[in-house]
């Protein structure tokens, strides 16, 4: 067992070495540009977005300058918004960005709330052969972001996934930390993935959102609705193509709004069951019961005292989506095809 323990972190520190890289090393926007015409390849960045009339603009223009115009990466460049009640909308549209709700996608299989809903749904419209996502509350957005992400994949075939890291300062009103961010990677993610995926162990922020992927591995797997769905991702690319097709890339610094912690603790517990999901999976053991789906938020009263409120906190799981009819006929697979073997 002990030499067994040696031989996977052996395992983890080799692919550290070797499957992280520096956004800078793709800096020169003309050598991947010739990469990608040489591959032949179509590149989508999907924009999910709720409420993000502060910083969409500003993404927006930086992208369309650099990735659209000026070295043409991007293929497609769409948003993913989840009902906003602000200007986010009609912002990226004024700016010429196609713009879906992603309730109105494939309405006839519901909707629920959640990024991960967003994300799945973006799989339907988007056309490239390499998907990227984006998280639109960054206050220091830089193209890097993006081209950091996909140029991993674009340098080596062999990957399917490749996901950013970065510094995150905590911002209290006009003060910001040097550090602090990703409290929920650092005290959820992190100790849940070494210890039942410690496969995963040096994957520095698997909470980030700033990724991308070949669709022919993001169309294979599941996607939870909501907070789970990076950790869920994550879990199922490993478990489908082991941990070699897995990158992750230094984004530098990143600044973006901060969390409450009630918010943090709901995350942390959406987290926790799509991890014992997946054990429950790979062990056939059940864990979780309807109650477990359920937590005790505490909050603080006007006068002092505490109130407790049960919320139901679950992430719903989506079909992969090449399982989706409508897609498999948009993409021109067909339907006879041999069924796939689960990973």
């Amino acid at each position: 067992m002990w030499q067994q323990h040696r031989d996977l972190s052996a395992t983890v520190d080799r692919w550290f070495a070797e499957n992280t890289f520096s956004s800078s090393e793709f800096e020169d926007l003309q050598r991947l540009l010739a990469l990608k015409q040489q591959q032949g390849v179509t590149i989508s960045l999907a924009l999910p977005t709720l409420n993000e009339e502060e910083t969409i603009g500003p993404i927006i223009e930086q992208l369309q300058a650099q990735l659209v115009t000026n070295t043409p990466i991007l293929d497609e460049l769409v948003l993913i918004d989840s009902g906003s009640d602000d200007r986010t909308r009609e912002i990226a549209a004024s700016l010429g960005v196609p713009v879906y709700v992603h309730q109105e996608i494939l309405p006839q299989y519901g909707s629920f709330v959640g990024k991960g809903e967003a994300l799945w749904k973006s799989l339907y419209v988007l056309n490239g052969d390499l998907i990227a996502w984006c998280d639109t509350d960054i206050k220091n957005f830089h193209p890097r972001f993006v081209f950091g992400v996909l140029g991993p994949l674009l340098r080596d075939r062999r990957l399917v996934y490749s996901k950013g890291f970065y510094r995150r300062p905590l911002q209290f009103g006009d003060q910001l930390t040097a550090s602090g961010g990703g409290r929920v990677t650092e005290l959820t993610a992190r100790p849940l993935l070494n210890l039942f995926y410690p496969e995963l162990s040096g994957m520095l922020q698997p909470l980030s959102g700033e990724y991308a992927g070949r669709r022919t591995a993001l169309e294979q797997i599941p996607f939870f609705t909501g907070y789970g769905v990076e950790t869920g991702m994550l879990i199922d690319l490993l478990e489908q193509y082991g941990l070699g097709a897995l990158a992750q890339v230094d984004l530098l610094e990143r600044v973006h709004r901060n969390q409450t912690l009630v918010s943090l603790s709901k995350m942390a517990f959406a987290i926790t069951q799509v991890v014992i999901q997946r054990m429950e999976q790979r062990q056939r053991v059940s864990l979780l019961e309807p109650v477990n789906q359920t937590m005790k938020l505490i909050t603080q009263r006007d006068d002092g005292g505490f109130h407790l409120e049960l919320r139901e906190i679950r992430d719903h799981e989506r079909p992969a989506m090449v399982d989706i009819p409508e897609y498999r006929r948009l993409r021109g697979i067909e339907s006879e095809a041999e069924p796939r073997q689960e990973g």
